[in-house]
C-alpha cells in the first residue's frame, strides 16, 4: 500500500506542477521561431565562411 500511496502522491504533485505552466502565446512562438531560424542560418553561414577560409589557407600551405 505504501507503493500505491507514493505513486499517487507523485502523480498528484506532477499534475499540480503541470497546472502552473505558462505557455507562450502565438506571437511569442512566432517571434522565437523566426529568431531561432535566423540565428541558425547566421551560424551556418559563419562556419561555411570559416571553412572556406581554412580550406584556402591550408591549400596554400600544402603547395
Amino acid at each position: 500500500m505504501k507503493l500505491i500511496k507514493s505513486l499517487k502522491d507523485y502523480f498528484v504533485g506532477a499534475y499540480q506542477e503541470g497546472k502552473k505552466i505558462v505557455w507562450p502565446n502565438k506571437k511569442q512562438v512566432k517571434t522565437y521561431t523566426i529568431l531561432v531560424i535566423a540565428m541558425s542560418l547566421g551560424v551556418a553561414v559563419f562556419f561555411a565562411i570559416l571553412d572556406y577560409v581554412f580550406n584556402i589557407g591550408l591549400g596554400q600551405l600544402i603547395k
